[in-house]
């Protein structure tokens, strides 16, 4: 995902506003006590109110597996989230545990993590010692007034304050360019690669089924929908939405994709709850995509075929290392670390990996307003140089965050361009791209417009596509007997209850009364800044107890439908749907509008205004002819918030309160924009 410093509370469950690693990742400490240690604690940016830290601790006795730190804070310091440790606070004393993959730490070996935290705004000094395993720990820690300077912290959402409520403007790019963001829709942690005169990118999509969509271009700007590399998420029960177990928030991120040449196969890659990495491939990017191998975990994967076809992967976060593959890609060669990030910078991941003109570069982002790039001109594991190529640079969107992560490529003229993505909550995550040049001496230079990324730039220098790529907007009337790769279930569905041909059939596969909870929910992203979903939804077969509709769908949920009890209908507005952080449900939702209706045919609406900020709003209403809309329920203010990670999307759903049973059929959706 963005692989980010927010990205790692993930997986890491909130209790009290501390951010805890889940139980199933935390190690034990199996040693008694390290014979020596010294610390390296750096105030990597601070801004009102907060501040991000980087802490090494280096293992100056025998080895240790599993390990525990502690400090005290003296001027009333909270953590707040945390990456690649358990972190906990108890009054002033904060415990950092290891977490899976950096428990062993040898003899002069180290072990890094991170977090964020708040302060008093007048003081932040710096703890006074350390204690590892018992063992206090002496020397390297740095002061947070020599940080860098830092207008934001690394893992705050896009700043809250609205821009203005007046709509975009309409009028068009200057002639011959193109306007940033490129896809005005949720697509995370890109990875772009070119296969002769196509573009295809791939994003993250959590629990989302099927998963790591795949878009195609022919000019890098206008995209569709081409496949999923994951056809279903088969790392768990818990993407099943099986009983009380659930997968939001976890699942797929920031993987890697890339085309081999030499047996023309596409391979895409991602490391799962942070467990394993598992490896697809597929002579087509439409599939069938299958299951390859299964790989230890690379930490925000980049995977390379080198000149020779050696297949390489760059992983890692704040310790970047490189795997080399066997040749059929199914087993690991050799690991090796190839660069340890200043903690002056703070943290680096999201690699992606390429070569150009001899040299290895590993494209690294700093979560979330950085950008850093490593080159080797020695092979592949090193050593590797960095420099920044971007650090707190305006975005292209009113009201977003620095573009970041994503990574680079080369068009079949020789251009280079990187296609990162913004920060723009309510609505997710959106693709923008930029032109990039290269210095004499051969490093990636992003080019800027007035010290900004721009808005607009000149279209790519490429061939006239061979086609129009298909719209992202809109109708789909659901023939043929597969879902377009537009669509999405919330987790895995329950194939036994769904089918397409002449309309969307859902019978309800779960008896519940929480939406979050109801098996084979329908999700497509929202177009953005602003969007209108349209469902005609025959409710003819609804059974008692059913409930049905369109929802705007997130970690606080509104939605509009049907609802049969006691063999009448009723159209209603349901909203206060709410999850904790944890990701369980608090809120099943309160219904706050409610007609009669009768025929078995409605239309129901979703307007939804995903413009980064707080306040931004959906609005419900539906019509019995199709034509004639009735405006209903008052407007849901969207939740901006990042840490749910991907944006709003529209969800169709039907589920049971009573029995199964019951059934509807959508026969048609429209995505449309103003």
């Amino acid at each position: 995902m963005r692989q980010t410093a927010v990205k790692r509370a993930v997986l890491l469950a909130a209790a009290g506003g501390l951010v805890a690693s889940a139980a199933t990742v935390v190690l034990p400490a199996t040693a008694a006590a390290a014979a020596g240690c010294s610390v390296d604690y750096a105030v990597s940016s601070q801004w009102p109110g907060g501040f991000g830290a980087n802490v090494t601790v280096t293992n100056l006795g025998d080895p240790i597996d599993g390990w525990t730190l502690t400090w005290s804070y003296t001027a009333g310091q909270q953590v707040t989230q945390a990456w690649n440790t358990s972190l906990t606070q108890s009054g002033a004393q904060v415990t950092a545990r290891n977490v899976s993959w950096n428990s062993a730490i040898a003899t002069n070996g180290t072990a890094s993590f991170g977090f964020n935290g708040s302060w008093n705004n007048s003081s932040n000094p710096t703890p006074g010692s350390f204690t590892l395993n018992g063992t206090v720990c002496t020397g390297g820690v740095t002061d947070p007034t020599t940080a860098p300077p830092t207008t934001v912290p690394p893992t705050t959402a896009p700043p809250t304050t609205a821009p203005p409520t007046t709509a975009p403007p309409t009028t068009p790019p200057p002639s011959g360019d193109y306007t940033n963001p490129v896809v005005w829709q949720d697509f995370a942690d890109v990875e772009v690669i070119r296969v002769d005169d196509t573009y295809y990118m791939t994003a993250s999509t959590m629990h989302y089924s099927p998963g790591a969509p795949i878009l195609r271009s022919y000019d890098l700007v206008n995209w569709e929908f081409a496949g999923h590399a994951v056809p279903r998420l088969e790392f768990g029960s818990k993407y099943d939405l099986s009983g009380a177990q659930r997968g939001y928030v976890r699942g797929i991120w920031a993987s890697t994709l890339n085309y081999r040449r030499s047996n023309g196969t596409y391979y895409w890659a991602g490391c799962i709850d942070f467990s394993q990495t598992h490896m697809y491939t597929s002579r087509s990017v439409e599939g069938p995509w299958t299951k390859h191998a299964t790989l230890p975990c690379y930490y925000d994967a980049g995977l390379l075929f080198d000149d020779d076809d050696t297949p390489y992967v760059a992983y890692g976060n704040g310790t970047i290392s490189v795997a080399q593959l066997s040749a059929d890609g199914r087993s690991q060669v050799r690991a090796q670390q190839v660069f340890q990030t200043p903690s002056s910078v703070g943290t680096l991941e999201g690699a992606r990996f390429y070569k150009r003109n001899g040299s290895y570069y590993i494209w690294l982002t700093r979560p979330a307003n950085g950008q850093y790039v490593l080159r080797s001109t020695n092979g592949p594991f090193g050593p590797y140089e960095m420099r920044q190529v971007l650090l707190d640079l305006p975005g292209p969107i009113s009201g977003g965050g620095v573009p970041h992560q994503g990574g680079l490529v080369q068009t079949q003229n020789g251009d280079w361009y990187y296609m990162a993505f913004v920060d723009a909550y309510p609505g997710g995550r959106m693709p923008a791209l930029a032109p990039i040049t290269w210095t004499g001496d051969g490093w990636p230079q992003l080019q800027t417009v007035n010290g900004r990324w721009a808005v607009n730039y000149p279209r790519p220098n490429l061939p006239a596509p061979p086609r129009a790529v298909k719209p992202l907007t809109g109708v789909d009337t659901f023939a043929g007997t597969t879902l377009g790769p537009q669509w999405e279930w919330n987790h895995n569905p329950d194939n036994s209850r769904w089918s397409v041909n002449d309309g969307l059939r859902l019978s309800t596969a779960t008896v519940t009364n929480d939406l979050y909870s109801a098996r084979n929910t329908l999700t497509h992203r929202i177009q953005g800044p602003t969007s209108t979903a349209t469902v005609e939804l025959d409710y003819s077969s609804m059974r008692d107890g059913d409930r049905s509709g369109l929802a705007m769908l997130r970690q606080s949920s509104a939605w509009i439908g049907v609802r049969r009890d006691n063999g009448s209908t009723r159209v209603v507005m349901t909203n206060g749907l709410t999850m904790d952080s944890n990701w369980n449900t608090i809120g099943t939702g309160v219904e706050v509008a409610s007609a009669p209706v009768s025929g078995g045919r409605i239309w129901l609406r979703a307007n939804a205004d995903i413009r980064p900020g707080a306040g931004r709003q959906a609005r419900f209403s539906y019509s019995t002819d199709g034509v004639n809309f009735t405006s209903f329920g008052p407007a849901f203010t969207l939740n901006n918030e990042w840490q749910f990670f991907m944006g709003y999307r529209f969800g169709i759903f039907n589920y049971a309160t009573q029995a199964l049973g019951g059934s509807v059929t959508v026969r048609r959706f429209e995505l449309s924009t103003p």
